[in-house]
């Protein structure tokens, strides 16, 4: 089950934190909880990537962007994701959370988010989100006008634009096999 009182919860909590840049960073604490492990009592693959969700959702909240995305009936979507896994996070042990995104394209957001725990980085992964309207997608340059930002991007990392390059190779439909 998607875990709704802790989103809701992180949305509370940050509601009065400063604003941030759309380049900002949005630190955040989680524990590891009895029905986020897996039987080896770790935190499981899946749910990392739920909580992700749950440093994302404030960034959003601090960055405007949920008032943009309320004002023009938009929403936003997860278009495609790679998360490197590093090192266990066990069963009650904290981690800090760090969300940022690091740019865009003509159709995509890019984010990355890491989980660290004893100085040590225990996952990272890197996010592309669209923002969707009726009609389809929302150009980035739209929402971050909207947003009162520069609708030019930073230069994406390479390492980030090497996963497009490799992700457009990738065919779609996948094969039924």
């Amino acid at each position: 089950m998607y875990p709704y009182f802790r989103m809701f919860k992180e949305l509370w909590k940050f509601r009065d934190a400063p604003a941030l840049p759309i380049l900002g960073t949005h630190v955040s604490h989680h524990r590891c909880w009895p029905q986020d492990i897996d039987p080896w009592r770790e935190l499981n693959n899946g749910r990392t990537l739920t909580l992700y969700d749950l440093g994302r959702l404030p960034l959003g909240q601090r960055a405007g962007l949920h008032k943009i995305l309320k004002r023009n009936g938009w929403g936003m979507t997860v278009a495609g994701a790679s998360t490197r896994y590093r090192r266990r996070v066990r069963l009650f042990e904290r981690v800090e959370m760090r969300s940022r995104c690091i740019g865009w394209d003509a159709k995509f957001i890019y984010m990355e988010q890491s989980m660290w725990k004893d100085g040590d980085c225990t996952s990272h992964m890197l996010l592309r989100s669209a923002i969707t309207s009726k009609s389809g997608i929302v150009a980035p340059a739209e929402v971050l006008s909207q947003l009162a930002q520069s609708p030019q991007s930073p230069e994406l990392p390479d390492w980030v634009t090497d996963w497009i390059d490799a992700d457009a190779g990738r065919p779609w439909p996948p094969e039924k096999g």
